[in-house]
């Protein structure tokens, strides 16, 4: 089907609704559907031509790799090796919004576009019950960016994936809004010492005070012209399609101001300063005031540097190089 008369179907999250997703998948086709991190776009992982066109449907960079979902540790064993570094991580977070890179095992289905021409893959067993049904029903493992075209906002509900997508994929499975909101924390664990790639939906200090010990983290971002080994790397990422000011205490001319804890805004991420929930909302409000018809930008109170608030102000930087 090309992209002109492509029908993008709505399909509810109940058995007859996993049982079409599952179908389209086999096939070949572009499913959206839910995680408790945000909306991915999903293609059948051993379809190399079903991958690619995941890149097509974003207008994503070839070189940038995808997380591919898997339903268990079965699965993830029947395509990746386990270092025992990974088996920590995996057995205390997993299924959960953790991202592990790992070696790809020899002779593996997995299309080399996962991977983006590396010898690892990003790799995630997702909390939500829904996303997990749809990939055994599938029998598959699941690539997945999240479900907009490249380097706009992620979404959180069905609703974001249609204004960005619509047309370009065969459907998306709504499962409602994301509980975390927030995309998954990478973890490198294909070496010799374990590597936080990207801050997510779990903080780093809840990964270190379980694990006993503090993780290395990449400090420089990838260049447009260097190839990331994980998902959301890139400088400019994120992006709404007005501009975006960060730290600020007041409102500008024209602006939509997001607040946080004591500064209130038209709309709070949190106004008692819940970090969870300030993730949990980021882009759903940056969806919400992305509107050149209304305003001339968006200001974004400051948010604090700890816990997940790491993860919210990559977000925010990345979307304001954007």
């Amino acid at each position: 089907m090309t992209e002109s008369t492509r029908t993008t179907e709505r399909i509810s999250l109940d058995a007859q609704g996993l049982d079409r997703a599952a179908t389209l998948l086999r096939k070949g086709g572009l499913v959206a559907f839910p995680t408790e991190t945000v909306y991915g776009l999903g293609a059948d992982a051993t379809n190399d031509r079903a991958v690619a066109s995941i890149f097509d449907a974003k207008g994503r960079p070839r070189f940038n790799p995808l997380i591919v979902h898997m339903a268990d540790m079965a699965m993830v064993s029947r395509y990746t090796d386990l270092p025992d570094s990974a088996a920590a991580f995996a057995d205390r977070f997993w299924p959960g919004p953790l991202t592990l890179v790992l070696p790809r095992k020899e002779g593996t289905r997995l299309s080399e576009l996962v991977s983006a021409g590396l010898s690892t893959v990003a790799v995630r067993i997702p909390a939500h019950g829904g996303a997990r049904d749809m990939i055994r029903i599938a029998d598959r493992p699941i690539a997945a960016p999240s479900a907009n075209a490249s380097g706009k906002l992620s979404p959180t509900e069905a609703a974001h994936v249609l204004a960005s997508l619509d047309g370009r994929i065969d459907a998306v499975l709504d499962g409602g809004a994301c509980s975390v909101g927030l995309e998954s924390t990478v973890v490198d664990v294909s070496g010799d010492t374990p590597v936080i790639l990207r801050t997510g939906g779990l903080p780093a200090e809840a990964l270190e005070h379980a694990l006993g010990y503090t993780l290395a983290k990449v400090s420089d971002t990838a260049d447009e012209a260097d190839a990331p080994k994980s998902p959301g790397m890139l400088l400019k990422h994120y992006a709404p399609g007005l501009s975006l000011r960060l730290n600020a205490t007041t409102v500008r001319e024209g602006e939509a101001l997001i607040g946080f804890g004591p500064i209130a805004g038209d709309e709070s991420l949190s106004a008692s300063g819940d970090l969870v929930e300030a993730a949990s909302r980021l882009f759903q409000l940056l969806h919400r005031y992305d509107d050149p018809g209304r305003y001339s930008g968006i200001a974004v109170a400051p948010i604090p540097e700890t816990g997940i608030g790491v993860a919210i102000n990559d977000r925010l930087t990345r979307a304001a190089r954007g």
